[in-house]
């Protein structure tokens, strides 16, 4: 259950919309007992008939619709990443991508937010003891929270904490927020420093902004806070998570999991929903070309090589981007447990960043072919395949995935040079 957010203040500036949860709607121990990998995997592959059936209304409404994202919520999904002393899952990367993908499938939107919303419990179990006691070990057995980081907001030291004021762009996840994560720098630190910052989602302002092309349906509106304070125990150092020494790494040492970088394992997450879009694409396509006649002719589109090319390269290159996911995914554990007590180094997380932005590059190609080929009927606005163009081109505008940047800082990399972005 959920109630409605106030939408407008005195000075008429729009507030957006949120539902932050009213009831507590936890699986009991039981329920969280019985859970496996595979049941998970089968709980949300059935959903995505109904994820698919709101996919335009998701969009209609810039934001997940409600009743599919209480469905999601049953499905158990947003335990996955949670650390089991606490009561969690403690799954593994290749069941996170396998229980996402359907629901991507189904809507790029609620795939891409549901993804993030289920790693952002990762991210809680990087912050101090003290904050996981108080919210996985207290009310929160999982939160859903967007994890807003540009622009990061000023973090003012005070007696037992920080005054925090800012406004973040992206706050994908907000929609439905209990919490929220945010970037923040001490003023005047040197060198500077970014801290990771949790907040009550009912102490920020959420803003009517998320007006986009594509994606719409995420509702990643802008996060805005004037002046709170934040206890020491809720914040973290942004750089050690992107490391993998915050302090999670310690609390749960015994897997690898906690201890991995954060910049490929959220390349990761938000490339699922790439994956997904990419799939339904091939299968809508295939489907297109066995109704669709070619002008002025009797022939069925399916009986033309140029449309076995397109669909078998698009095919081929979406089924090599689920490949690079997982394989990056495995290599980034891997290679934490190899470096034990050590860091991964920075040769290898920028590889691995490198990688998963070409694999958003080959689902961006693959949709784009389809696109290209299914005709001007495509682009109607009740055609899936013009809503999988706009919002792949939209994931792949995401930092983690400027290609240009990924594949320069690589090649930095490779003859030496330091690197000339923190984003690996």
């Amino acid at each position: 259950m959920n109630i409605a957010v106030q939408t407008r203040r005195a000075d008429e500036e729009a507030f957006a919309d949120r539902r932050i949860p009213k009831e507590k709607d936890w699986l009991s121990r039981e329920e969280l007992a019985a859970l496996t990998p595979e049941e998970l995997v089968r709980r949300t592959t059935a959903l995505k008939p109904l994820v698919a059936t709101h996919a335009a209304e998701c969009e209609a409404l810039r934001r997940p619709v409600d009743a599919v994202w209480n469905a999601i919520r049953k499905t158990g999904v947003f335990y996955h990443f949670v650390p089991r002393r606490y009561g969690g899952l403690e799954f593994d990367i290749d069941s996170f991508i396998d229980a996402m993908l359907p629901i991507a499938e189904g809507c790029a939107s609620t795939g891409w937010v549901t993804a993030f919303c289920v790693e952002h419990n990762w991210m809680l179990a990087q912050f101090p003891e003290t904050l996981q006691d108080e919210t996985f070990g207290g009310d929160f057995p999982y939160i859903i929270a967007p994890g807003a980081t540009n622009p990061p907001g000023v973090a003012q030291p005070v007696d037992g904490g920080y005054r925090l004021t800012g406004r973040w762009k992206w706050g994908t996840g907000i929609m439905h927020a209990d919490w929220v994560m945010i970037t923040g720098m001490i003023p005047g630190e040197n060198p500077p420093r970014q801290l990771f910052l949790a907040v009550p989602a009912g102490e920020v302002e959420v803003l009517d902004t998320w007006h986009v092309d594509g994606m719409i349906g995420t509702g990643s509106n802008d996060i805005r806070c004037e002046d709170i304070f934040v206890p020491e125990h809720r914040v973290m150092d942004m750089g050690e998570m992107r490391m993998g020494c915050a302090p999670g790494a310690t609390i749960h040492a015994h897997n690898p999991i906690y201890r991995m970088p954060m910049t490929p394992f959220l390349a990761i997450t938000a490339a699922i929903a790439a994956v997904g879009v990419a799939r339904s694409a091939v299968e809508n396509f295939r489907e297109r070309i066995g109704v669709r006649t070619m002008l002025g002719t009797t022939v069925k589109q399916v009986e033309k090589a140029s449309a076995h090319m397109r669909l078998g390269e698009a095919a081929a290159k979406t089924q090599t981007a689920e490949m690079i996911l997982r394989d990056v995914g495995r290599r980034n554990v891997a290679l934490t447990e190899a470096a034990g007590t050590g860091l991964v180094s920075n040769e290898d997380r920028i590889a691995l960043r490198a990688q998963v932005a070409l694999a958003m590059d080959l689902c961006r190609d693959a949709v784009r072919l389809l696109v290209e080929g299914a005709g001007s009927s495509a682009h109607m606005l009740s055609s899936p395949l013009q809503r999988a163009m706009r919002d792949i081109n939209v994931m792949a505008s995401h930092v983690v995935y400027d290609f240009d940047a990924a594949t320069e800082l690589l090649g930095r990399s490779l003859i030496g040079l330091p690197p000339n972005t923190p984003v690996f």
